[in-house]
């Protein structure tokens, strides 16, 4: 079996890779039979040279490849023909840009695989970049409010090596004694929180977080019934949420009367209510100042998260009088940072992390016979038909299709 890694096409540029170099040495000393290509590529952060130095076959001819791995979409014309493919497609929650991508994959008679359906008997996800945009994410929230209020000046991320530089410059900072409320349990939270740790804020309990005040810096780490309650007043517990999330409605204000910045780490389920509405922005004791969306659902459960920002012009200000963005200068706007694709200012860290996970996660399926069955839930396409578990998808290709009929 042939594996190729294929170079990133999709603008803006993303540099990062699924397999460092280090790691395809690895996977080839685990599996012998296995073979690996790697695809010319001048912007991943690996250069051809690294690949070539451990002896690995760097080429643009990738048409012999039996699996071929990316990060993000493939475009069309790109597609080979009946190949197995594993990259983001971002199709599985019906997104409208790319559901020619979908279309394609199916007329070329593509195994398409997306690194999101990869999840374990219990529906867990296993590999993603969530950590990375979590690090990133706080990072950037607290260099936002290091911005706004003219305290400190620090560099980009993408301009650094990696979390420990990350950590050791928010470190040389002086922080006001400042409130953060930190939402998220998973991947993305997690990550903030590796920040958060790193520069020995003080974690206190959410009971301290609404009462006291402090000297120092301090966050609170929230979990879905902290900041959600049932519309009929009954306390029950975190799988009932999950199961009926329209029973409940947001109990968040509290938090923003006492909090300065709030990073939002949270997953956003269909029905879930909103987290932090225009209502709760625009109340005279609100004291949010910085909101770093680090999930960034636009239109979704952060009423200020109206757009997405980039690397390039991460933050902008939100007016909650009326809803619109205005610059973050304006005396009375929330900064408010939702980069959506953070783990791009970290393509060092988040390649290695995201390898050791393919290879723990998925490689072993092809040669153990996929005994645990992580190819076959992650298939969405095969002979050019959508998959059982992806036939919800049916009605979303079909729409308009030019191509299927």
């Amino acid at each position: 079996m042939t594996f190729g890694i294929i170079k990133e096409r999709k603008n803006p540029p993303d540099r990062r890779v699924v397999f460092s170099p280090e790691e395809l040495v690895r996977l080839q000393q685990h599996y012998p039979e296995a073979k690996v290509k790697v695809e010319s590529s001048d912007i991943r952060f690996f250069s051809d040279a690294a690949y070539q130095e451990v002896g690995l076959n760097v080429t643009t001819d990738m048409s012999d490849c039996d699996v071929l791995i990316g990060v993000k979409e493939v475009p069309i014309e790109a597609l080979i023909p009946y190949k197995k493919y594993f990259f983001f497609s971002h199709t599985i929650k019906k997104q409208p840009y790319n559901r020619k991508l979908l279309q394609a994959v199916l007329e070329k008679n593509i195994e398409l695989y997306d690194h999101e359906t990869i999840v374990d008997a219990e529906n867990r996800r296993l590999i993603g970049f969530g950590r990375y945009a979590g690090i990133v994410g706080a990072y950037n929230g607290l260099r936002g409010f290091g911005i706004k209020y003219e305290l400190f000046s620090l560099p980009k991320a993408e301009t650094l090596t990696g979390k420990a530089e990350l950590i050791a410059k928010l470190k040389r900072q002086a922080f006001p004694p400042i409130k953060i409320v930190l939402t998220g349990r998973g991947k993305v939270g997690m990550g903030a929180k590796e920040i958060l740790d790193g520069i020995k804020f003080k974690e206190v309990t959410v009971e301290n977080f609404l009462t006291k005040k402090y000297s120092e810096p301090v966050y609170v780490h929230i979990d879905v019934l902290d900041y959600n309650k049932r519309k009929d007043g009954k306390v029950k517990d975190n799988p009932d949420f999950f199961q009926n999330p329209s029973d409940y409605i947001s109990d968040f204000e509290r938090f923003t009367k006492e909090a300065d910045v709030f990073m939002a780490g949270h997953f956003y389920g269909n029905g879930s209510p909103e987290i932090l509405t225009n209502d709760m922005l625009k109340a005279a004791d609100c004291s949010l100042k910085v909101v770093a969306d680090i999930s960034c659902d636009v239109d979704g459960p952060i009423a200020c998260t109206i757009k997405a920002s980039t690397i390039a012009d991460p933050f902008f200000g939100y007016l909650p009088a009326t809803g619109e963005e205005v610059p973050y200068t304006h005396p009375s706007s929330i900064m408010v940072m939702s980069v959506d694709n953070l783990p791009c200012e970290l393509p060092k860290d988040a390649s290695e992390g995201f390898g050791e996970m393919f290879m723990q996660h998925v490689i072993p399926a092809f040669f153990n016979g996929d005994k645990d069955g992580i190819l076959q839930r992650a298939k969405i396409t095969e002979n050019g038909k959508l998959t059982s578990r992806f036939s919800y998808l049916q009605g979303y290709v079909d729409e308009h299709s030019p191509i299927l009929k």
